[in-house]
């Protein structure tokens, strides 16, 4: 009898603990497939209750006016810039060190995101410059980092599509280049204690109460959240479409009887 490559794909139950058998991109598939529109859903409904409370609910800064409201975006998408980078980092060094093909995926599914939340990081801080400081650029430490950091978003994608025919030697390379660059993520988030810069302090940290009302903290944490679940909602539709094109007899036989015809 013909075995079925399809069913072949689907692997096998497994004794191992729970978080290790979904490292593998079969089973992965249909668990991101569920996860996606519930992290999307919550995504959304947090996105309306953060700017809602920092456009409307917030009151206007003594100092800034109105135009301190960017930095709701702003101070998120900032956060996630360099988070994103880091979990990148995290699966490159998964990668090298255990060979897992679903650590390689999620890394190079991420990395679109990640540049869109720098692009949009230097972008709102434009936007804030300008009156601010008066000018739309300047080459501050934390500013040139930030745009080092894009630079290294962009040249990670850049090296995936140029060695698009070779995936093990794309994904290798792509991992040891995020691995050389995680230095800058703490150059960023210290150049403004270590050199003297325009750019201001932070207002929300681990070891002092924050320097802003309550109710902007409240709002910048709901934006924080939304970002961060659409992240995640946004790398696992990546990483499905990413395992369909490398493993595609797995994808199929994880789905279900509908979904594969």
């Amino acid at each position: 009898m013909q075995k079925n490559p399809a069913l072949d794909a689907r692997p096998s139950p497994a004794s191992s603990p729970v978080w290790l058998r979904y490292a593998s991109p079969a089973l992965f598939y249909p668990l991101a497939g569920r996860l996606i529109p519930w992290l999307a859903l919550a995504a959304a409904l947090l996105a309306g209750a953060g700017l809602y409370v920092g456009l409307a609910v917030a009151p206007t800064d003594s100092q800034q006016g109105e135009v301190y409201r960017i930095l709701f975006i702003h101070v998120a998408a900032a956060w996630m810039s360099m988070f994103l980078y880091l979990v990148m980092a995290m699966y490159a060094a998964l990668g090298l060190i255990f060979h897992t093909r679903l650590s390689f995926m999620m890394m190079r599914a991420l990395a679109p995101t990640g540049a869109l939340f720098t692009f949009l990081t230097l972008w709102t801080g434009a936007l804030w410059g300008k009156p601010t400081w008066g000018t739309w650029w300047v080459w501050d430490a934390r500013l040139t980092s930030e745009l080092i950091l894009l630079f290294l978003y962009l040249g990670f994608m850049a090296l995936q599509a140029a060695a698009s025919d070779d995936t093990e030697r794309a994904d290798r390379g792509g991992a040891i280049l995020l691995l050389a660059g995680v230095i800058n993520v703490p150059i960023i988030y210290f150049s403004v204690r270590w050199w003297n810069t325009l750019h201001q302090g932070a207002s929300i940290n681990l070891t002092t109460a924050p320097s802003m009302a309550n109710i902007m903290v409240a709002a910048m944490l709901l934006m924080v959240a939304a970002f961060w679940l659409y992240s995640a909602a946004a790398a696992l539709a990546r990483v499905r479409g990413i395992i369909a094109e490398r493993e595609p007899a797995a994808a199929r036989a994880a789905r279900p009887p509908r979904e594969a015809r």
